[in-house]
């Protein structure tokens, strides 16, 4: 009886392939924070869909998802771009259900959401902390929970949470920002523990430095200039990281990675 009862708990928490359903059904990747097509969240999508993986786009910018949707398209790849606020459960939720009813396997997640608002700590409110929180950490756990709903009926799929320097560290006049980005690291974590036996494999990528995209030109053109050459981060070559960790064997999973140009003091 004990024996018995050693084995059904075994196939249990066995790490399960594909149902046979999934197995069947073609690919998929939802890339919430999807932003323009030369930022972090674009560049990946395009990674991804460059290998025949169909892609969905999420943001709450429309016109900057769309933008991202259509270079996919341009490239040959198959996208669509899905309006969703990070930080809204029912339109998390629909942004899922829509890859369900498409008849797509959802797996591949990305959380590439997060707002860097730095100020005096004195300055800072309690409404500001809080909405900090909710964009960088409420929004990780609700996206996690649907993205475990989906993916641990098929015993496999990879989630992604993009992090930063405040993930590991609280520097003067990053309060709000740290407390958040700190509370998605050890959120990432827990996940990972509990479930990478299931076949999900949760990733969580520190981006230290300034990464050269459309955000961080048009707000501070002159200090990625004053960076110059390879001092700042290649939404490209971080997207092919990514790429890399979702490649990766069961075996020899990653679960947490730095990432900084060679020129970044750390």
């Amino acid at each position: 009886m004990i024996i018995e009862k050693i084995l059904k708990n075994a196939l249990k928490n066995k790490v399960r392939e594909f149902t046979p359903a999934a197995r069947n059904s073609p690919r998929a990747a939802l890339i919430f924070g999807g932003g323009s097509p030369s930022g972090i969240g674009g560049a990946v999508a395009q990674r991804v869909a460059r290998e025949g993986i169909k892609v969905y786009v999420a943001g709450r910018n429309k016109e900057k998802i769309q933008a991202t949707a259509e270079a996919i398209r341009a490239q040959g790849g198959d996208a669509t771009a899905v309006v969703a606020n990070a930080t809204s459960k029912e339109q998390i939720e629909g942004a899922f259900e829509q890859v369900k009813q498409d008849g797509f396997a959802l797996d591949l997640v990305v959380h590439n959401v997060g707002t860097n608002r730095p100020g005096k700590f004195l300055d800072v409110t309690a409404e500001h902390l809080e909405k900090s929180w909710r964009a960088d950490c409420l929004s990780g756990f609700l996206i996690g929970q649907q993205t475990i709903k989906y993916m641990q009926p098929n015993g496999r799929g990879t989630l992604m949470f993009t992090g930063a320097s405040a993930s590991m560290r609280g520097k003067a006049g990053f309060a709000s920002f740290s407390a958040a980005k700190a509370g998605l690291r050890s959120l990432a974590q827990s996940m990972a523990r509990e479930f990478g036996p299931h076949g999900i494999h949760v990733v969580h990528v520190v981006i230290d430095g300034m990464v050269n995209g459309d955000r961080l030109r048009s707000v501070l053109p002159g200090m990625l200039d004053s960076k110059g050459e390879s001092g700042s981060l290649n939404p490209d070559d971080i997207a092919e990281t990514y790429w890399q960790l979702y490649q990766q064997h069961r075996t020899a999973w990653t679960h947490e990675i730095d990432l900084r140009p060679c020129k970044e003091v750390w």
